[in-house]
């Protein structure tokens, strides 16, 4: 058991490092193309690699097909309840990176880390005192990212924020799921709904411009293929048996990630101030999952010498 939680959460290291760079995508892409646009043609591109990744492994696996077959609903449900959740919050984020740079884009994403657990308690989940020591410096790491000295937050900041509840919710609603379902069905399913939704809203509100589009191949593929393909599939799958806590500080990495991304490749400095809300952040990882996975071991360690 405890190593499938050592691996899960590596896999949820790994979606966090996705997610990190694709904030550079976003943030290239929104200079082209409308985010209704960007949002609705990654989606749909990440629903076409899933069902094909879908058509493959239910061809080599009657089992899969069979459960499928079995429970439909549960399936269907979960992968619209989660479709739902991640439209608004990835739409709303695209139009709050308009307006903020991806590095601090990614930091205020990370506020998830604290509002999830906070949320979690009203469905039953405790919340060890080492996981709220991490999540206050956490919320350190974002002040010092984040909040300059005037206490002012711009239009992209608070837009950001607004976008981090819903992401709160949506790993709440896959916590809720994971352990019912396929995990790479129901993101078939979560992407199939965001498309969808896209779609319409872009018809409505928006009048597409395709050749902008075409000139946005390379982070609309990126954002569509890894960040929402595979890596909110690794989500899904990797969440499973994990507190949604622990989740969400894991995959807050990404927010060190994006700043290490917004400097390497767009050019985006980060202040002394700012740097070491990263150490903050990284800090809380380390105390929330790699502290008490070392613990853990080392009392395994003890137990073993005793019996001997």
């Amino acid at each position: 058991m405890q190593h499938q939680t050592l691996r899960n959460s590596f896999l949820l290291l790994i979606t966090a490092t996705i997610w990190g760079t694709s904030f550079v995508a976003q943030s290239v892409g929104m200079q082209t193309v409308d985010p209704l646009v960007f949002n609705g043609t990654r989606s749909i591109l990440a629903f076409v690699f899933l069902a094909v990744v879908m058509m493959i492994r239910t061809k080599r696996s009657p089992e899969l097909r069979v459960r499928l077959q079995n429970h439909p609903r549960i399936h269907l449900t979960g992968g619209i309840v989660c479709g739902i959740l991640l439209f608004a919050a990835s739409t709303i984020q695209s139009y709050g990176i308009k307006y903020t740079t991806a590095g601090k884009s990614g930091f205020i994403t990370a506020f998830y880390v604290v509002l999830v657990p906070v949320i979690s308690m009203f469905f039953g989940k405790k919340v060890s005192r080492t996981i709220w020591l991490a999540i206050l410096l956490a919320v350190g790491g974002l002040y010092l990212i984040c909040i300059n000295e005037s206490f002012t937050i711009n239009r992209g900041d608070l837009l950001t924020m607004v976008c981090a509840v819903f992401f709160s919710f949506h790993i709440l609603a896959i916590d809720h799921y994971t352990d019912q379902v396929d995990g790479i069905a129901m993101s078939c399913i979560q992407f199939l709904t965001v498309s969808v939704i896209s779609v319409v809203l872009m018809i409505l509100f928006v009048r597409p411009d395709f050749q902008a589009v075409r000139e946005a191949w390379l982070p609309i593929g990126y954002a569509g293929i890894f960040s929402c393909g595979i890596a909110y599939t690794l989500q899904i799958v990797a969440q499973k048996g994990i507190h949604p806590a622990v989740a969400s500080l894991l995959m807050s990495m990404e927010s060190c990630i994006s700043v290490l991304a917004g400097w390497l490749i767009l050019h985006q400095a980060m202040s002394a101030r700012e740097l070491a809300g990263c150490g903050l952040m990284f800090a809380a990882i380390v105390l929330a999952d790699v502290l008490p996975s070392l613990l853990h071991q080392k009392t395994q360690l003890q137990d073993v010498e005793t019996v001997s």
